[in-house]
């Protein structure tokens, strides 16, 4: 499958059409994509080429959906990063990406010491004026590479999934044969850009011709204000975010069809919250490897099978396999296996993590759950040690690395508890080095040089020892069930 560059199609199309909408301001895909056209003209005359791999590090607003789509127009490949992250985590996954481009605000800019020929634009300056003939349109094909989108890893560092065009295509596709789609749609977007949601919401937009009302973080009073200014038909939102709307007595609009949640397990008591509200919650359970969506259930049926998050999309397939790879029944537990065209090609410069993960074209997820007799999925557990906690991701053995470095500490363990608010939040149980002092406090501004602030241990309790298997590893789920007794 070859395909044309999607914005150029969509503005060619319905070129009066509402693209983006910010706080008071509106785009149409005309505007949008005369605006695309002058962003490629400057970077194509800075050096950009295509093939080349370019960093982004900005905020959600108009500026970084220029830049999404000027990638695309540009042919390089586009590493969103997380702006969250310490210069320190930032600067590793530059050098892993080998980013010949890093497109950020001097406000942002990590200015990392080892930057290898990578060169660094800031987007303050003035884009030139239209030029006279746009820029060449040179599509792609449906195994093109969009982005390299990072997410946890089982060593502790994180992977970069490599997303194509066809993968978000595909998704796109199945998300609108599973939620419907109307042409006045607008899809409310809270979710950052570097997070794979952030950016289907936009391609699947753009494929639609529909718009978006872009937020750059997560605003209670912002997100009212665009409850009551203009008709908001679909939210994507991780239970945190839900959580607090409702605990804000948020006044939804009238025009609202669909609330997306996933990102991480919706505690029931919270979808009974939603449910009592009226509000239209399609519990998802998505990844970024498989370009976000896999499963959704629709509001109705959520209603009546709390707790699933229904059947694949359209084109997704899931199995459950046992630990030997055999295929299980209806109601048994085992490790959810994905297949279908919006799997990731691989992780970035990492074959052996690729050939865990990816088998026989499938992606082992490592997640736990089962399929009912109605072919619907049951979450029952994420990526057994990842920590969820706001929708972010944190994996503990990162976190143990940072605390073992520290000179009074001999041992750790780090695990997530439930928390109604984040869904998970970061406890750490330590030991101490013979005879050395340190405080909670101390030990969590030290996290804070090299870790972002979702990652930093909420609690932290000292032991004598860590609990351990017959094996001799650390028993990590009797550590979790320590902090849970106390909560």
């Amino acid at each position: 499958m070859h395909s044309t560059d999607w914005l150029h199609a969509r503005a060619a199309a319905s070129p009066a059409a509402v693209a983006l909408y910010m706080d008071e301001k509106s785009w149409s895909y005309g505007e949008l994509d005369r605006l695309v056209d002058r962003l490629c003209v400057y970077l194509h005359a800075r050096g950009v080429a295509a093939g080349d791999f370019m960093a982004m590090l900005l905020p959600a607003g108009r500026d970084a959906v220029c830049l999404v789509h000027a990638a695309a127009r540009l042919g390089v490949v586009l590493v969103p990063l997380n702006g969250r992250l310490t210069p320190t985590e930032l600067s590793w996954q530059l050098n892993h990406t080998r980013a010949a481009w890093l497109v950020t605000t001097p406000d942002l800019d990590p200015q990392s010491e080892n930057a290898g020929g990578r060169q660094t634009v800031f987007l303050e300056e003035k884009w030139p004026e239209q030029p006279a003939d746009p820029f060449p349109r040179r599509g792609w094909a449906a195994e093109q590479l969009q982005a390299v989108i990072f997410t946890s890893g089982t060593t502790g560092q994180p992977k970069g999934a490599m997303i194509s065009y066809g993968s978000h295509f595909y998704s796109a596709m199945g998300s609108a044969y599973r939620l419907g789609l109307d042409p006045a749609d607008i899809w409310l977007s809270c979710l950052p850009l570097y997070h794979v949601g952030g950016l289907a919401v936009l391609f699947r937009s753009c494929l639609y011709g529909t718009a978006v009302d872009l937020h750059p973080r997560f605003d209670i009073a912002a997100i009212q204000r665009s409850f009551t200014r203009r008709p908001i038909t679909l939210i994507s939102l991780v239970p945190t975010m839900l959580h607090r709307l409702l605990a804000a007595e948020t006044v939804w609009p009238q025009s609202m069809r669909l609330i997306l949640l996933g990102g991480a397990a919706a505690p029931p008591e919270l979808l009974a919250q939603a449910r009592e509200k009226g509000l239209p919650v399609a519990p998802t359970y998505g990844l970024t490897e498989a370009a976000s969506q896999v499963a959704t259930m629709p509001p109705a049926a959520a209603a009546r099978k709390p707790g699933s998050v229904g059947k694949p999309l359209l084109f997704s397939h899931v199995r459950i396999l046992d630990r030997q790879g055999k295929p299980l029944s209806a109601g048994s537990y085992g490790e959810i296996v994905v297949s279908g065209p919006t799997l990731m090609a691989g992780y970035l410069h990492n074959p052996t993590a690729t050939a865990q993960t990816i088998q026989e074209g499938e992606l082992r997820t490592g997640d736990i759950g089962y399929l009912d007799e109605d072919g619907d999925l049951w979450l029952v557990q994420r990526r057994s040690d990842i920590i969820i906690s706001g929708g972010e991701n944190v994996y503990p053995a990162e976190v143990e690395q940072v605390l073992r470095a520290h000179p009074a500490i001999a041992a750790a363990c780090v695990v997530g508890v439930p928390d109604p608010e984040w869904g998970q939040t970061v406890a750490a149980m330590v030991v101490r080095q013979e005879e050395a002092a340190v405080t909670i406090f101390t030990l969590q501004e030290y996290c804070r040089r090299t870790l972002a602030g979702y990652k930093i241990p909420r609690i932290i309790r000292f032991v004598p020892d860590l609990p351990q298997t017959a094996s001799g590893k650390i028993h990590r789920r009797q550590v979790a069930d320590i902090f849970r007794k106390k909560i």
